[in-house]
């Protein structure tokens, strides 16, 4: 009885300590304009509350009382499309359907000098759905190799390849922090570019490791994600949403907006999605070749190609060379 008692109260204790935790960070992150000072005074509080109050349950009950004034607070932040947003996420995507005929406004292109130092370009364009032909995936390796930034790329018959990619909308003056990721620190965005501007930047300018890989869905399928791209960065742009690293990051948006009978079943690497393609590539989702997991992603590295097509109009089928046809 005595030891139940005992992890009982340690369980109570962590839970309570992780809640305070997570209450400080909501008000150093998210408070306006003080919340440095407003975490300092609610750990002082709670530190006062621990030494001076008596009784261990009423202790608790503060504390916990204290953590859900901070979230009753924290989940009235509502997340905007009007503040002073970087050069490029200034503008946000949307698209009209008609028929068989889709128009992507808001498709950026930017032409890059440096990674800090480049030319906003939005542009215009319409797509066939009957055009599409397949699916490519660009894994982008910015950190850890345990965490990465899927790029997806929609492949058409008659018109160069729509890449879409969901990131953080910054404000000026803001970077990205995955701790402030876990607040309402950032919106998020549906970013929809040319190959030279999403995948080009990375490889050329930002020098990080992208992994291009072709996937084994049809046609047919491949017309259905992009409606659910499309339908879901209209939603986005007529009610923003926030960003969080946990539940609505770049992975586990592209798994949500799938109709929920037909999302794959749920997997740590959708998560710790530096190990997305080992993944998919164990459920034949992608164009090996025959190739193990290890020569097929040695050869999806495509940075020296990236590098030496640079700005050629044929980026994209220059960065292809080499890889397994799509099956």
């Amino acid at each position: 009885m005595k030891v139940l008692r005992f992890f009982a109260c340690a369980l109570a204790w962590l839970a309570a300590f992780l809640c305070a935790i997570w209450a400080a960070g909501a008000l150093y992150f998210d408070f306006p304009k003080a919340g440095a000072f407003a975490a300092i005074l609610f750990v002082i509080a709670l530190l006062a509350i621990v030494i001076f109050v008596r009784g261990r349950l009423l202790k608790l009950g503060i504390i916990f009382g204290a953590g859900a004034l901070v979230a009753a607070w924290w989940l009235t932040l509502k997340p905007s499309n009007d503040c002073r947003w970087q050069a490029d996420v200034a503008q946000t995507a949307w698209a009209e359907i008609n028929g068989d005929e889709v128009t992507v406004h808001n498709v950026r292109n930017c032409d890059y000098r440096t990674e800090t130092d480049y030319t906003p370009h939005w542009e215009t364009r319409t797509v066939r759905l009957s055009q599409i032909t397949g699916i490519d995936l660009a894994i982008d390796y910015w950190g850890s190799p345990w965490i990465a930034h899927p790029i997806v790329s929609f492949q058409f018959g008659d018109a160069p390849p729509l890449c879409f990619s969901i990131e953080t909308r910054k404000k000026v003056g803001q970077t990205y922090s995955t701790i402030g990721g876990l607040y309402r620190q950032f919106e998020l965005i549906y970013i929809v570019a040319d190959e030279r501007d999403v995948i080009r930047v990375r490889t050329n300018y930002r020098k990080e490791d992208i992994y291009l890989y072709h996937t084994t869905i049809s046609p047919a399928q491949a017309r259905e994600r992009f409606l659910e791209y499309i339908h879901s960065l209209n939603a986005l742009r007529n009610k923003p949403r926030w960003y969080n690293a946990i539940t609505t990051n770049c992975t586990t948006s592209i798994r949500t907006q799938h109709p929920p009978n037909e999302r794959l079943p749920w997997d740590w690497r959708i998560l710790l999605n530096g190990k997305a393609d080992e993944m998919l590539y164990q459920d034949h989702a992608l164009a090996t070749g025959g190739l193990s997991f290890s020569e097929l992603k040695q050869r999806s590295l495509i940075n020296e190609r990236a590098r030496a097509a640079d700005q050629d109009p044929n980026f994209s089928r220059v960065i292809r060379e080499g890889l397994p046809p799509a099956d």
